[in-house]
């Protein structure tokens, strides 16, 4: 069982190296404990990758292709941008202590995670990795409907996220602007699933940092109308209704739970 667990914290010390070891001197490295090390690795990453990510994006939308995905008065300002980025940096040490606690976790054997994917056969592994999307797609679902339902939630967690209620406020940039603990809290189903489903420990990872580039993404204001996808239309519908598309990465949820309200049948109605 210990040579298992060791296979774990291998990978995750070889992720050290690789962001780390290329900023930082190894004398500096050295006297960190392992935990500290992902911990600072996961933040240097998460960082990164809000940024650069957010950086392009916008660069794209709103400079390249400027008036062709939005109207020019869609467009948030650079004010609006650095608020959100300001927000979400004041988080992001915060946000980086779920990862780091379910590396931790997995390292000591508390969760049924497995290190290689030839340990369960491909077959396996795809089927265990639906039932972990089904199980977060769930799990986020509720509990940012339960973040709206339950008035102290949304007025001390969830309403920092809220103010960004509008096209022109909205960007790529506010995807990671909320409350720590409501971040964490919108996250908290892919660390629960790890006790509960097995799960590939490097997916589980990519997961969590997708969902970086993902809520940038469902914050764009563009409708990319791929069905069944919980895509940017239908995430802005939810910014200025607050009562409909609280799902993650599809609609079905929404579908199931009543809550769904489609952005083409919006358009529609108004013409």
């Amino acid at each position: 069982m210990a040579d298992y667990l060791q296979l774990f914290v291998d990978e995750t010390s070889w992720y050290n190296d690789i962001v780390l070891g290329s900023l930082l001197p190894a004398n500096w490295l050295a006297p960190l404990p392992h935990f500290f090390r992902g911990w600072l690795r996961n933040y240097i990453g998460g960082t990164l990758l809000y940024l650069i990510s957010g950086i392009l994006w916008c660069f794209y939308i709103y400079y390249l292709k400027r008036n062709v995905y939005l109207p020019k008065d869609a467009i948030p300002s650079k004010n609006a941008m650095l608020l959100q980025i300001g927000v979400a940096m004041k988080a992001m040490p915060w946000y980086c202590a779920l990862p780091t606690m379910s590396e931790y976790m997995i390292e000591h054997g508390w969760t049924k995670c497995f290190s290689r994917i030839s340990d369960v056969g491909w077959i396996a592994y795809l089927c265990y990795l639906a039932m972990y999307l089904v199980f977060v797609e769930f799990g986020i679902y509720w509990m940012h409907r339960e973040l709206h339902d339950i008035k102290p939630l949304y007025k001390y967690l969830h309403a920092t996220h809220h103010i960004y209620n509008k096209q022109n406020t909205l960007s790529p940039f506010a995807g990671l602007a909320f409350h720590p603990i409501d971040g964490i809290l919108q996250a908290v189903p892919h660390v629960l699933a790890l006790f509960l489903i097995p799960t590939h420990f490097t997916t589980h990872i990519a997961l969590l940092f997708i969902e970086a580039i993902w809520t940038a993404n469902i914050h764009d204001c563009i409708h990319g109308k791929l069905w069944p996808v919980m895509g940017a239309g239908y995430h802005t519908i939810h910014h200025t209704t607050y009562r409909h598309n609280y799902g993650h990465y599809t609609i079905w949820m929404d579908w199931m739970f009543g809550t769904l309200r489609d952005p083409v049948e919006d358009e529609a109605k108004k013409i």
